[in-house]
């Protein structure tokens, strides 16, 4: 009888071991690394507005992406708070590759910028897409001809003069504070959703001049809606054909060039490595097709196509220079060495 008794305890636990080893399988770590991925749709989170520099890179790339996937990858716009909306949306969401971040340069700033706790940092890098020049554009029958010209105007204006912006943290931001911290011009800033936002009010007149990326201007300024002053660059944007680099007139911005925003796709921390394993797979071979090529060349997006430590270390080099840039303008109280980025 004992002996009866003892066998069907003994079976007893091994069901209820193998029924534990089972819920692990489900919702633990090591299963979740061995489970099949993608089994759903994945969706893909624009920090920015639709139309925009950020949604028009990477949406093309998103396009291709898809084609390789056996499931949709759906993309949408969740534009506010400097992209922080879209960053912690995705960075509460699971950490299992179903939520990709796709974003321009803004959370490496958070910190800085009191945004958000949040930073790349907490995020793993599928891709570094690509960087961007920026340029400073005025309405096409502004008066100012050089940037010379609109700066003096500026510090006459006493902080008056309306640049188009993307709210604090954003590129326009960035650029603004670069242009303080070389020349002293203080600006009234417009804060809107995006880059396409800021082009329109230049061109609409509801503001004096902005900073928009190469991508979003070409086809304002080849058409003549917009005059570009310059760019915000060490050397010719060939893409701009008539237009200079920033240097060649204010020599004193060469200190923090180059400058300009990038883009990346990025999941949250801790996702497993074989999800992290079939993301960078499938969105390098679609940044490496010929199609997306193409896209880059025609936005005028330099090519990065770079992941995990290379990337870590641009986005750190990036942070350290606009870090200064930004003190040395009086829109951070606290220096690099403070915060640990020299």
């Amino acid at each position: 009888m004992k002996k009866k008794l003892f066998a069907v305890l003994l079976a007893l636990a091994m069901v209820i071991s193998v029924t534990a080893c089972g819920g692990s399988s489900s919702g633990g770590a090591s299963a979740d690394a061995d489970a099949a991925y993608p089994t759903k749709d994945i969706n893909g989170i624009v920090q920015w507005g639709e139309g925009g520099g950020t949604d028009n890179l990477v949406r093309p790339l998103c396009t291709v992406a898809d084609g390789l996937l056996d499931v949709n990858l759906v993309v949408s716009n969740v534009p506010g708070g400097t992209g922080s909306i879209a960053t912690t949306q995705v960075y509460n969401a699971p950490a299992d590759g179903y939520n990709l971040l796709l974003g321009a340069e803004n959370p490496a700033l958070y910190q800085i910028m009191d945004i958000s706790e949040l930073t790349y940092d907490n995020f793993e890098t599928i891709l570094l897409i690509g960087s961007e020049d920026v340029s400073i554009v005025v309405p096409n029958d502004s008066p100012y001809n050089s940037v010379t010209e609109l700066i003096e105007a500026a510090k006459a204006a006493d902080g008056s003069m309306i640049f188009a912006a993307t709210g604090e943290g954003g590129s326009q931001w960035q650029a603004a504070g670069l242009i303080g911290a070389v020349t002293g011009a203080n600006f009234t800033q417009l804060p809107l959703d995006g880059d396409g936002d800021c082009l329109t009010a230049v061109m609409g007149k509801q503001a004096d001049v902005t900073t928009i990326k190469s991508s979003q201007v070409m086809e304002a300024y080849e058409a003549g809606t917009v005059k570009i002053l310059a760019t915000i660059t060490a050397e010719p944007v060939a893409e701009l054909p008539g237009t200079k680099p920033i240097v060649e007139e204010i020599p004193e911005f060469s200190e923090y060039l180059p400058f300009g925003p990038f883009y990346g796709v990025f999941v949250k921390e801790g996702t497993p490595q074989n999800v992290l394993d079939t993301l960078s797979e499938v969105f390098t071979e679609a940044f490496n097709s010929e199609e997306y090529q193409t896209v880059l060349k025609n936005l005028n997006i330099k090519p990065l196509g770079i992941a995990g430590e290379e990337a870590n270390s641009y986005i750190d080099n990036w942070t350290k220079s606009t870090a200064k840039a930004l003190y040395n303008a009086k829109l951070i109280d606290k220096s690099p060495a403070e915060l640990g980025l020299e």
